[in-house]
């Protein structure tokens, strides 16, 4: 029925930060949302609806229905927190899931308006603090619509000053005279004045109660109807039973108590939980009488096309539960397992798995689980896996080796180190006889726990066990055991082993997902030889293809994205690199092995560095270090110290760069064995920094004492790519060592290296000195002319200097600036007083994710590339408002 004023009032509130609808059970809020929502699709306005329940009071669960309202107007709004959302389901990590949603949110132009009915129901304090944070970091297109019979524990003083909070009560919903009296001739055709006003005065303008007496009316057709005031849901279930469920036929009441048992129900489900599979024509028809009379019963659209789907409203099913709880227990359980083995015959296991648990079912529900993990896993769709994991009790998880095994692969892909440690070690310790494809998936984990730890020497030992493949493996084994085992040889400079595994584990059926990862590692291969040409067009293409299959590839997309970012990097297209990475960073930082961190955050940081953006790249710097010491993985810190050691020199900071060595060498120490591994790359990482250190200090002998074997060691194993930078330093050395001809050897082999693998960024970021000897090479005239060309092209890309932000008039600055919110402002306040990411957290009391998304927010509405442009922005900005006027 319109409702004029109230409508007038919701779109006036059309873009608002957040508008709240608040009123008692059967006020009309979700009608009035429904009106709302076709009025604003009108306007033009995208928007999604959320109906909660009880079950969405978790916070996985919650995230996971949000997004699926989202992706009803845009997949593309709620993706990359899918992706975390199905990965990692740690708690903490629920405000970076917000800040990955607003920024989906922020990339879109259309207003977008959020309604989430029933809102009550989200009473757990850690979905009550991501509604928070959701309303918080809010872009202006997003618009937040909560309806709620209570007060939600949420604070909005902060908006209502701001003038973006609108909230409505019952005193709002209630009906007007005048609606009531047109409200009941909508139903009946006719009533008396009195009569309406005498319906509106027992029910004070309470929608329920006036559906209900106009029910009663229309069942008693001018007969006298009981006045007992209706206004609140108490006295609605006792209207209820003795006025309406008390006038209907024995078989509809009975329909109707069984049907409340799911929250949506069809013809044929009804047939089974009433034990009548034969009935299911006769049923129908009396659902779509029932329907048909108001009975506050809803057509619903339903999985199920063949199927009309109906839901009772929330009041009429609370009703008809309390008839149910009066049931033997045994009764209830009865019709639940009904219910699950109707919806497991029909496909719908997570329908079933959660009606077999209220059934006391227990078991069934865990069949039901385990028949279709190892599906769900190999597709990749590992969020649905993890929620229906979650609906099972945990002893029955813990009682199952196979459903144990399935939480530890969740726990892998998760990353979480310590939980699958520990599920590992409980699995090997149940003392039971375990089948060889049970054996083999426990070899499986251990060899996954390796990549997360980033140990090779740990395969390396696990290679035995790795060897011997059940003959009846899936592709799923045989793919992750290709995985596990190119790995470890690329890293120990095994190439064509490498990819030779690759060959023999591909997928027999041609399985898209395991073919694309198969060409992600043996890509990744080609880049441990440098060949970065070659490798860049396999991951260009793995990239396009794996995007295109949404969240089941998202691993292998990110893995891709790291390794394309690597190549466009060291080919120089540096700024191509950044963009490609910075969007993609924070869903592969969550789910990605460390080794694909490491080389997204490695060129982030270098990227930035080499364009002059000295704070932006000593944040990425931190990022991975950070990273390393929260997952311990000391090849990423040895990495990382490596990095800031040669970065302090270039800045002069000798005393502060001799630091970062220290620690290196310190944590290197720990693996003086290591030889062809991951562990060996530490100290690798600390020779690097050691000869740089030597070369700033002009100590040419030492460098060269360890260089040369280093260069040895590369070449056996090989590190083409490292060894071309080896010959750079080199030719530096012998150059201060005055031994010229050797210099002049040692940068010529340096040059047909790299043209042979085409590499740019690899000899320029030895040292400046590069551009000067290659220069002087050229002159004295004897040098190829084929080298002679791809010298010329080294040094043409070192002139290729970062491009410089569009100039900006003194009046646009400012405009920009008053753009910010009173949070940025403040953010912006404390990196003028040069205060890092960490500490700006510290002060204001939040994450470090939610400062980086300050920043990142700040520079966009600024149009500055960095730290150093925003605060010049602001402080222009603050001397242009002194001056009263702009220049």
């Amino acid at each position: 029925m319109p409702r004029e004023a109230l409508m007038k009032r919701l779109l006036d509130a059309r873009r608002q930060r957040c508008v709240v609808i608040q009123g008692p059970a059967g006020s009309a809020k979700t009608s009035v949302l429904l009106a709302w929502r076709q009025a604003l699709l009108t306007l033009d306005f995208d928007v999604a609806w959320l109906s909660l329940s009880p079950e969405d009071d978790d916070l996985v669960s919650f995230f996971s229905s949000l997004l699926e309202s989202l992706a009803a107007v845009d997949e593309a709004i709620g993706h990359e927190t899918g992706l975390l959302v199905g990965r990692a389901g740690e708690e903490s990590a629920a405000e970076h899931w917000v800040i990955t949603l607003v920024r989906g949110i922020a990339d879109r132009k259309r207003d977008l308006v959020l309604m989430l009915d029933d809102a009550h129901f989200l009473k757990d304090p850690r979905v009550v603090q991501a509604l928070r944070w959701l309303l918080d970091y809010a872009p202006v297109q997003l618009h937040v619509v909560l309806a709620t019979r209570s007060a939600l524990p949420l604070s909005l003083s902060r908006l209502r000053m701001q003038g973006l909070a609108t909230e409505l009560d019952w005193h709002d919903l209630r009906f007007s005279a005048d609606e009531s009296e047109r409200f009941l001739r909508g139903q009946l055709g006719n009533i008396d004045d009195q009569d309406a006003q005498l319906v509106h005065e027992l029910a004070d303008g309470w929608a329920a109660g006036l559906q209900l007496f106009a029910i009663t009316l229309k069942g008693r057709k001018g007969a006298s109807f009981s006045r007992a005031q209706v206004r609140d849901a108490a006295t609605f279930a006792t209207y209820f039973e003795r006025e309406v469920l008390a006038t209907l036929a024995s078989a509809d009441l009975h329909l109707l108590t069984r049907a409340a048992v799911c929250t949506r129900f069809c013809a044929s489900l009804c047939a089974s939980l009433m034990a009548r599979p034969d009935a299911v024509r006769e049923i129908g028809a009396r659902l779509a009488q029932l329907d048909g009379d108001d009975l506050f019963i809803t057509h619903v659209s339903g999985a199920q096309e063949s199927e009309t789907w109906y839901r009772l409203h929330p009041l009429l099913r609370e009703v008809l539960l309390a008839r149910l709880a009066k049931l033997l227990e045994g009764e209830r359980r009865a019709l639940h397992a009904a219910a699950w083995r109707w919806f497991d015959a029909h496909g719908d296991t997570d329908e079933a798995v959660g009606h077999a648990v209220h059934a006391g079912d227990a078991q069934a529900a865990a069949d039901m689980v385990l028949a279709c993990a190892h599906g769900l896993l190999a597709k990749g769709e590992l969020s649905r896996l993890a929620g229906l994991m979650r609906r099972l009790p945990p002893s029955e998880i813990a009682a199952r080796f196979g459903l144990h095994l399935m939480s530890a692969f969740l726990q892998m892909y998760a990353g979480d180190v310590d939980a699958l440690t520990q599920s590992i070690r409980h699995m090997e310790s149940r003392g039971e006889p375990l089948g060889a494809r049970q054996r083999y998936a426990l070899t499986l984990l251990r060899g996954g726990l390796a990549l997360q730890r980033d140990d090779t020497d740990s395969v390396v030992a696990l290679l035995p066990e790795l060897q011997r493949v059940p003959p009846d493996a899936g592709d799923f084994v045989r793919a992750g055991r290709g995985n596990i085992l190119a790995w470890m040889f690329i890293h120990r400079g095994e190439y064509e082993q490498a990819r030779k595994v690759l060959e023999e584990s591909a997928p027999q059926g041609g399985a898209p997902r395991g073919v694309l990862l198969g060409r992600c590692m043996g890509g990744m291969s080609h880049v441990a030889e440098g060949q970065f040409v070659l490798a860049e067009r396999v991951f260009f293409d793995v990239l396009a293809e794996a995007e295109q299959h949404g969240g089941a590839y998202i691993g292998i997309a990110c893995m891709a994205a790291a390794l394309l970012g690597e190549a466009l990097y060291e080919l120089n297209d540096v700024e191509a690199a950044c963009r490609l990475l910075e969007k993609r960073i924070d869903v592969l930082e969550h789910i990605s092995i460390p080794d694909t961190v490491l080389r997204a955050l490695f060129v982030l940081a270098n990227a930035h560095w080499l364009a002059g953006r000295r704070l932006e790249a000593l944040a990425w710097l931190d990022r991975l270090e950070d990273y390393a010491q929260r997952h311990r993985v000391d090849r990423l810190l040895a990495s990382a110290l490596c990095l800031r050691s040669r970065w302090l020199l270039e800045e002069g900071q000798v005393d502060d760069g001799d630091a970062a060595l220290l620690r290196l060498e310190a944590l290197a120490a720990r693996y003086s064995g290591a030889m062809r591994s991951t562990a060996w790359e530490i100290r690798v990482a600390a020779e690097l920094a050691r000869v740089r250190m030597c070369l700033h200090q002009n100590d040419f002998d030492s460098a060269m004492t360890r260089l040369v074997p280093l260069n040895a060691l590369s070449e056996a194993g090989g590190r083409w790519c490292r060894v071309a930078s080896l010959r750079v330093q080199m030719a530096i050395a012998e150059t201060g060592r005055r031994n010229q001809a050797a210099a002049r050897q040692h940068l010529v082999e340096a040059l047909w290296l790299g043209h042979r693998l085409g590499l740019m960024r690899s000899l320029l970021d030895v040292s400046p000195q590069v551009c000067v000897m290659i220069e002087a090479l050229q002159m004295d005239g004897s040098v190829d002319p084929v080298l002679g060309f791809y010298a010329q092209r080294v040094l043409e890309s070192a002139r290729q200097g970062p491009q410089s932000a569009k100039p900006q008039t003194r009046d646009a600055r400012k405009i920009a600036a008053d753009t910010l919110s009173e949070r940025e402002t403040e953010v912006l306040d404390l990196l003028a007083q040069t205060l890092p990411n960490k500490k700006i957290a510290r002060v204001l009391g939040v994450s470090l994710d939610t400062v980086k998304w300050h920043l990142k927010s700040i520079y966009r509405k600024l149009d500055v590339s960095g730290r150093d442009e925003a605060v010049a922005r602001m402080r222009d900005s603050h001397m242009s408002h002194l001056s009263g006027s702009p220049d």
